[in-house]
């Protein structure tokens, strides 16, 4: 079974695999980062640049090393059948709240792509040609792991891995899904090439604060069911620790 088809038969509701099962399984070799000039962080959705790596990136800028996010989706998709908001109003409010979200993490508003949500495999030849125009030779690109299991997710891992081979980059992969639909030690997953990012104190309340913005996926829109949230406390738990994992090459 694939990483999309074990993710597409996890319904997030369910709950996935609890960080209860997770601790003691998610400390890696420490991340060299010291040769890393600039970064450039793909995002498929407003919000994922910080749930991933956001804590990460934070530390980077407050160390002077430039931070591109690139945000490819805006968002828009993710409430396809909500009485209360339309795709365009979700758009905004989720473009807004991912602009607040980076100014507490010390970084710049993310670079709008715009790409349609929930079709990125049909432009990924558009997003890698896009991303690599950001990269340059020794640059260090940041993207969603190629099976994270969302299929938004691996077209943006898969694009940024073409743009950053192109250009000459170095790829990090970084997880969102994977901790919902896997679990410790699974052999599917590539842990000898996984790396751990500690996060100071102020890192992980800057990360929290950053999460924090993002209302219109943390909590839900209206009673209707179809408005529930798709970040419920189940999955922060997973994604919002004192340290993060990307995966090397």
């Amino acid at each position: 079974m694939t990483s999309a088809q074990r993710f597409e038969s996890s319904p997030v509701a369910d709950g996935g695999t609890p960080e209860s099962s997770w601790a003691g399984h998610t400390l890696f070799d420490p991340l060299d980062d010291r040769q890393c000039p600039a970064l450039v962080l793909v995002a498929p959705h407003p919000d994922d640049e910080v749930l991933g790596i956001g804590g990460w990136a934070s530390e980077l800028a407050a160390r002077s090393v430039p931070v591109t996010i690139l945000s490819v989706t805006d968002g828009d998709a993710s409430h396809p059948d909500s009485p209360t908001v339309t795709p365009h109003e979700l758009a905004t409010r989720r473009r807004d709240e991912s602009n607040r979200a980076a100014i507490c993490l010390g970084l710049a508003s993310p670079i709008r792509l715009s790409l349609p949500d929930g079709e990125v495999a049909d432009h990924e030849d558009i997003l890698a040609d896009r991303i690599r125009s950001y990269l340059q030779a020794g640059f260090w690109c940041a993207a969603p792991l190629r099976t994270d299991g969302h299929p938004d997710h691996e077209a943006a891992g898969r694009a940024a891995a073409r743009a950053a081979h192109d250009a000459g980059a170095v790829l990090v992969e970084y997880p969102i899904w994977m901790w919902h639909w896997s679990f410790p030690d699974d052999p599917s997953v590539p842990w000898a090439r996984a790396r751990s990012v500690p996060l100071t104190m102020d890192r992980l309340d800057a990360k929290r604060a950053a999460a924090g913005m993002f209302a219109s996926q943390i909590t839900d829109l209206s009673e209707h069911p179809a408005d529930r949230a798709v970040l419920p406390p189940h999955v922060l738990a997973r994604l919002i620790r004192n340290h993060e994992t990307v995966f090397v090459p």
